[in-house]
């Protein structure tokens, strides 16, 4: 399957690269089915983070899946439809190629190798960051990242004041995320990595919706690309 090339590709052939540290976010998630809300975050945390790129990553096997969860080539191909003309959008298969559950402490390791002079910015949600605790060696995962904490429907900044891996960040910078006062905010999460807080655009857009409304046989029109709507359709996604 074809996708833009990689980093390591550049590199090999423009020896150049590598004197200049690439930022690259990483954006992983089961994207079943990806949608607008998830591309409208991927362009503001790429622009207001100034990234040289933004990789997709679909998951493969997760310790979370759900029955109604989607083939993984599936979603990956999903993707691949969404960014497509997106030149600074680009798309791995490093997750969805494993045999077995991926980890995205492991997922940052190979791509260490992989990409050898990136600074990584890992995303995730409110939801996903409060239970980080839970996920496989989550403090190596920030020892080898920046981490970018992005604002989600019905969750809330000043939530997140309890985990362990936030420290000496004020309610009053919290709660004036949650109320549209401050729009970003940078604190040290490591000696050697930044944790970023981002308010983005706020699309109330959820794959679990979209998914519901497939099922009753409703319109998804303007929730998703078409060149998405029109995989479901034809691979009778969703329906069961």
């Amino acid at each position: 399957m074809e996708t833009d090339r990689s980093e390591a590709e550049v590199r090999t052939q423009n020896p150049d690269v590598r004197t200049h540290t690439m930022k690259i976010g990483i954006y992983g998630g089961t994207f079943n089915p990806v949608h607008y809300g998830h591309l409208r975050t991927a362009e503001d945390v790429y622009e207001r983070l100034m990234l040289d790129n933004m990789l997709f990553i679909p998951s493969g096997k997760t310790p979370f899946d759900k029955p109604d969860l989607a083939r993984a080539l599936e979603r990956f191909e999903m993707v691949e439809k969404a960014i497509k003309g997106n030149r600074h959008f680009n798309i791995s298969d490093i997750e969805t190629k494993v045999r077995g559950r991926s980890y995205s402490v492991d997922t940052i390791r190979k791509l260490s190798r992989t990409y050898e002079n990136a600074d990584f910015y890992f995303i995730l949600g409110i939801d996903a960051f409060l239970d980080l605790q839970e996920w496989k060696e989550p403090q190596k995962l920030l020892n080898m990242t920046n981490l970018v904490v992005i604002s989600r429907p019905g969750y809330f900044f000043k939530d997140i004041s309890s985990s362990p891996f936030i420290k000496g960040i004020s309610q009053k910078v919290l709660t004036g995320l949650d109320k549209d006062k401050v729009t970003d905010y940078s604190f040290d999460i490591t000696d050697k990595h930044k944790g970023h807080l981002l308010k983005v655009t706020g699309l109330k857009i959820s794959a679990s919706r979209i998914r519901s409304l497939i099922i009753k046989g409703k319109s998804v029109r303007y929730l998703l690309p078409d060149s998405v709507k029109s995989y479901i359709i034809a691979h009778n996604l969703y329906k069961k």
